[in-house]
């Protein structure tokens, strides 16, 4: 290792979950638990009015969210924030992608060559349970948390985290020899990923298995099955492939806009096959699946993209 590679650092998070606000002015007396450290995710959700959920669109306090030991790019430290960006997370708003604010607390900076592993162990349940080395619980962690892993210990796989050596019960975990070797996954697993998540509630800036919103939703059932899609719906309506509507299939993304689908796009959700979406539709609604016919939805779609492969494609 040379010195040079010894002396490069970068960030990750180590909270449960840590939510990207828009400015330090952002979070509210009632969202202490969702900026603190650890993060209590289920008391700050919990403690949320359908009022006090809706005003982090309508005020426009959360950009997006990011999971325990994911990578980040810090621009600049003022007082207890840190300005980020999250180069996981394709966005228009930056070239390098996603930013924000979190609290400076929520990430660390650690030397690269110690945040690596003998692959990756990534979180395959909705939940489970980080454990350290004197086999007592940190904390829970979410449904696509990636760590470096170390080693297969009995019945645990034995992980890098920011907080040191843990462990992870195995049948909790997939573990791939580095996240480019997640396997691509066609339309039919991201929608099977998708419905384990049936009757979820929904949660603007939501990338975590408390609470997704609509394209926080589709950009993770897409993560599941080792695509990386940009984060927001405005951006994930023009990448991908172009679908006609009359040519839809499982998988696909639907699109949705105002003005009966001339304006605006504002809505995106799973085709599911037989005329139904799987979605994750607005703050007070649960991830579901329905039927198109009838709805809004059927008159403000607008367009499909694609972002999975045929299975020859794969090979």
């Amino acid at each position: 290792m040379t010195q040079a590679e010894a002396t490069r650092t970068t960030w990750v998070v180590q909270v449960p979950v840590a939510t990207v606000w828009t400015s330090q002015e952002s979070p509210r007396t009632i969202d202490l638990p969702g900026v603190s450290n650890p993060t209590r995710i289920k008391e700050w959700l919990n403690g949320l009015t359908y009022e006090t959920r809706l005003a982090l669109s309508d005020k426009n306090l959360v950009q997006s969210q990011l999971l325990y030991g994911e990578e980040v790019i810090v621009d600049d430290v003022e007082g207890k924030w840190a300005k980020v960006v999250i180069p996981t997370q394709p966005s228009k708003k930056d070239e390098r992608g996603y930013p924000g604010y979190l609290p400076v607390d929520h990430v660390k900076e650690v030397p690269e060559h110690e945040w690596i592993g003998q692959g990756v162990a990534v979180v395959s349940k909705n939940t489970t349970i980080l454990i350290d080395e004197k086999e007592d619980p940190m904390f829970e962690l979410s449904y696509l948390t990636s760590l470096p892993a170390l080693a297969h210990e009995e019945k645990f796989i034995k992980v890098r985290t920011p907080h040191g050596i843990g462990y992870i019960p195995e049948q909790d975990v997939s573990v791939y020899p580095s996240k480019e070797d997640i396997p691509k996954g066609d339309g039919a697993a991201i929608i099977k990923a998708g419905e384990t998540f049936v009757d979820l509630p929904y949660f603007w800036g939501g990338m975590s298995s408390y609470g997704y919103d609509c394209s926080g939703f589709v950009y993770n059932m897409h993560k599941a099955n080792g695509y990386q899609i940009p984060r927001d719906a405005t951006d994930q309506a023009v990448s991908g492939k172009k679908i006609e509507l009359n040519q839809v299939e499982p998988g696909d993304l639907l699109f949705f806009a105002y003005d009966n689908g001339s304006g605006t796009i504002h809505h995106v959700g799973i085709y599911y096959g037989d005329g139904k979406m799987i979605h994750s539709p607005k703050t007070g609604k649960t991830v579901e699946i329905i039927t198109l016919k009838g709805t809004i939805y059927e008159r403000e779609l607008c367009s499909a993209r694609r972002y999975w492969k045929e299975a020859e494609d794969r090979r």
